[in-house]
């Protein structure tokens, strides 16, 4: 594996047409501050897709490349570690602030670990920090087979919460259930907020549907529940019934991790380490692989996300 230093790089630029195209780009230029890494690998999100398709413009002053996560070699230090970027992950160096990096977890592959540290801030952000998930309490996770569900369903579970989880297929109900998940359904074939009321009902929703699922999530909760919203992908708007939200005492939180400033990042990534690094170490969590690819099919990593089905993470390797 050689690194990559100085000179014109490779990347996977955005086209006027919304497709992703090779690129030789400078270097990136570290700010105050930071610090460049040479990419082993990206993680490939969700957020990549939007931000493809124009709808997810990065940041102000942020790369105009997608990409929120790699790993590879801090060029001062030598150091493996993985980095949480608001854009840019698609290139072979990356600027970045040291606040944003952590070390790859001990024994993990490089390029697995590209896959870990958006998904895993992800969940101790809203699951942790935002909702208070307590030992003991249930927590319900929409879209439980891909990153973010199943680092969810395993922290969660890790907590001491009992884990509810929707899937779209039988086959990843049942890889679910692998990671610990106590219930699993799939979404196309029951009714899933009968399901989940006949069960006694979520203390806590991780949903990433948005709008459609508003009034279902309403209905499946307990009382003083906390549903968290953190993705739109059945549509930006639904029905929030008001009266229900009022007597049952729920909070509907609604974040995204990209647009915190430093400061926040560090408290999430921070409390990560503390919580789940220790866990990738010693295999008691794993972020299941679906697929790697190499840079210049990063169109083909889109088209696996894209499909849906897949579980766990999809990466790219980046380094020659």
């Amino acid at each position: 594996m050689t690194a990559h230093y100085g000179g014109p790089m490779r990347a996977m630029a955005i086209s006027p047409e919304n497709t992703l195209v090779p690129e030789e780009r400078p270097e990136p230029t570290p700010r105050d501050g930071e610090v460049l890494v040479d990419v082993i690998a990206a993680g490939v999100n969700r957020a990549d897709l939007a931000q493809v398709s124009g709808s997810y413009p990065p940041p102000p002053g942020a790369s105009d490349l997608p990409g929120l996560e790699v790993c590879g070699r801090r060029r001062d230090t030598g150091e493996q570690v993985v980095a949480l970027l608001p854009s840019g992950g698609y290139a072979e160096t990356v600027a970045v602030h040291p606040d944003l990096l952590l070390p790859v977890p001990s024994g993990m592959d490089p390029v697995d670990a590209a896959g870990v540290i958006e998904v895993c801030a992800t969940v101790v952000s809203n699951l942790v920090i935002e909702a208070h998930l307590t030992a003991g309490e249930t927590v319900l996770i929409h879209g439980a087979s891909g990153g973010i569900g199943t680092a969810a369903v395993q922290i969660a579970h890790r907590l001491g919460a009992r884990v509810l989880a929707s899937v779209g297929s039988e086959d990843a109900a049942e890889q679910v259930r692998a990671l610990h998940a106590d219930r699993v359904w799939n979404r196309h074939e029951t009714d899933l907020v009968e399901a989940v009321r006949a069960d006694g009902g979520a203390d806590v929703i991780l949903d990433m549907i948005g709008g459609p699922a508003l009034r279902g999530n309403v209905r499946s909760l307990r009382p003083d529940g906390r549903l968290v919203i953190i993705g739109i992908l059945g549509g930006p708007t639904g029905e929030l019934p008001v009266g229900q939200l009022m007597v049952k005492r729920l909070r509907v939180i609604g974040t995204t991790l990209r647009s915190l400033d430093l400061a926040a990042k560090k408290q999430i990534l921070d409390r990560t380490r503390e919580l789940v690094w220790p866990l990738l170490a010693d295999g008691s969590i794993r972020i299941p692989i679906q697929e790697r690819f190499d840079l210049v099919q990063a169109a083909q990593a889109h088209q696996v996300l894209a499909r849906g089905g897949h579980l766990g993470k999809v990466v790219l390797r980046v380094a020659r």
